[in-house]
Order: structure tokens, then sequence, then C-alpha cells
């Protein structure tokens, strides 16, 4: 039996305009790191946490990372210790799915340290629940493609139904990250509870028409679909200069933007590096103007998900 496991697990954009709770995509850069160690002791420990500016809790039942490892750990009978570090390699309420990141590592080492040989849909209910702890309510549109990595879809909770999509090889991602903190729970409260019944349909067919889009290698397709009617507009003030951004980047090539989950980071989808790369530059641009600080990633869709750093 191995000893101990060091997992990285990627950032994501969920929602992607018009899919919010069902659509998300995995990101190369940046993610979380994980490691578990096997102790002989029979409990659950957080040893080191790095990168949160002392802000996580050492509290195994109010952190993402050590739920999945604890409801692992009783309903797999496993009656070894565990020892848990974390460290963070992104900031909390970014809109890029850090809980989930972690959650994420944390029940796929889990898997592979005690050879559970779990499918990443088995995985998938327990990472949610360490989300959940950060979130407040049940949506996998971050966990599902952190895990899986790609695209990923979730056509229902009950049961979890999560499909992986095609997408176009050359698709890339400017990602911008201003350093902003917006609490998932309090956006989702902005949110309306019910929403006009044509606001409905144009959101189904632009959902539609984005799977469509990715399956079909269509950009013009994935451009047009890529709007959302249900949180964007509650959303975007938030986020300073949001629609300056949005058209920013639709001006510099890109096909689509929106925000990344919660916010307040925005993505915009283009076809090529060399795009990304013009979008990132012009974004930098227009916000080099303000006062308010921001990091830009560009990053293909991660295939891959997590990754063993190593096991030892």
């Amino acid at each position: 039996m191995y000893k101990e496991i060091r997992v990285f697990a990627p950032a994501t954009v969920s929602n992607i305009g018009c899919g919010f709770d069902i659509m998300g995509f995995a990101l190369e850069q940046p993610g979380d790191e994980v490691v578990l160690r096997v102790v002989e002791q029979d409990n659950v420990t957080i040893s080191t946490i790095t990168g949160d500016g002392m802000r996580l809790p050492y509290d195994i039942s109010l952190n993402t990372a050590s739920i999945p490892v604890i409801e692992m750990k009783k309903d797999f009978g496993i009656t070894k210790g565990i020892e848990i570090e974390i460290h963070k390699k992104m900031a909390f309420g970014s809109g890029l799915g850090s809980s989930a990141a972690s959650a994420v590592a944390a029940a796929f080492a889990m898997n592979l340290l005690f050879d559970l040989k779990l499918t990443p849909l088995e995985v998938t209910p327990y990472a949610i629940k360490g989300e959940m702890i950060a979130s407040g309510s049940l949506h996998a549109d971050n966990v599902a493609p952190s895990l899986f990595g790609g695209f990923t879809l979730i056509r229902g909770y009950d049961p979890l139904d999560i499909i992986k999509l095609d997408y176009p090889e050359t698709l890339y991602c400017t990602i911008v990250h201003p350093h902003l903190e917006i609490s998932t729970k309090m956006a989702r409260e902005l949110l309306p509870k019910e929403i006009p019944l044509k606001n409905a349909v144009r959101q189904w067919g632009n959902c539609s028409g984005l799977v469509a889009g990715l399956l079909y290698k269509d950009f013009a397709l994935i451009g047009r679909s890529l709007h959302d009617v249900v949180a964007e507009p509650y959303r975007a003030g938030l986020i300073p200069d949001f629609y300056k951004i949005k058209q920013t980047a639709l001006d510099n090539g890109a096909v689509g933007c929106s925000i990344s989950g919660s916010g307040p980071s925005v993505f915009a989808l283009s076809d090529g590096l060399e795009r990304a790369r013009n979008i990132a530059e012009a974004i930098s641009n227009l916000l080099s103007k303000g006062d308010i600080g921001f990091d830009i990633y560009l990053s293909p869709v991660n295939k891959q998900g997590p990754k063993v750093l190593y096991i030892r």
C-alpha cells in the first residue's frame, strides 16, 4: 500500500455563459495541490495549509479538502489515519473553482492512495460534498470539469449524469482575474428565484447551441450561443468595468466572453493562441489604467483534469 500522494487539481471555468450550474471546462493553470499521508492513528487531521493567508480552517468538519477524505474513509472502512496538506495556488472567491479544486484533489488522491478503483463519476459525489462547505449549495459545474478534465455537461443531478463534450482542438481561453473576492453564496443570492419564460427559452437555445458549436467545432456558433440572460445581468455590477472588458475581448478576436462562475474572473474564448494573446494584451492595457490589480492567464482546455505529482 502506498503511504503518501501529492495531487494537482486544476482551476475551472463554470457556467460558460449560458450553462448556469451545468457546464464547465478545466484550465491548465492555476490549480491547487493536496498531499495525503497515511499515519497509524485512526483519525483525519490537517497538518499544513499554505497560500491561504491563514484563512482556511484546520477544523476537518469545515474544510473542503478534508470532507471527501472523511466521507471516503467512512464509506470504505479505511482504518488508517490520514494527514492532509493543502497548498492553495489560486485566490479565494476568484470564480475559478478554488474550493472545488481542493475537494477534487483530495477525493482523487484518496481513490488512488487506497486503490479504491472508483470511476470519476463515483468519485464526484465526494468532491461535491467538500465543495458544498464553501458554496453552500449543490452544484458540480466546477467539480466535474476539474475531476474529468475537458468540457463537461451535467445533464442531471438526481441521478448524477455527467457527459464529456468534444471541442475544437484550437480553442483557447483568456482569463482575467481582478484582485477582488466575490463570495459564491452572496453572488447566488443576487439571482432571481424565477425567470420569465422568454428568458428561459433563450437560455435553453443558447445552451443547446453552445453544445452543438463545440461538437461541430463551429466557432461562429459557439460565439452566437455564448450569451447569458440568467446570471450575468445580475452579477455584472460586481465586476468593475465588466462590459468594457467584454467589449475589448470581442473587439480583439474573442468569439465570446462572460463571467467565470460567480466572478470576478472573466473568460474569453478564441480560436488559437495568437488571438488569446492579443485579447490578453488588450485587456491588460485597459485594466492597467485603473486602480485594481489583476492577473491574466492563457490556457487551452485541460484534457486531463487532476494529475499525480508523486505517489510513494
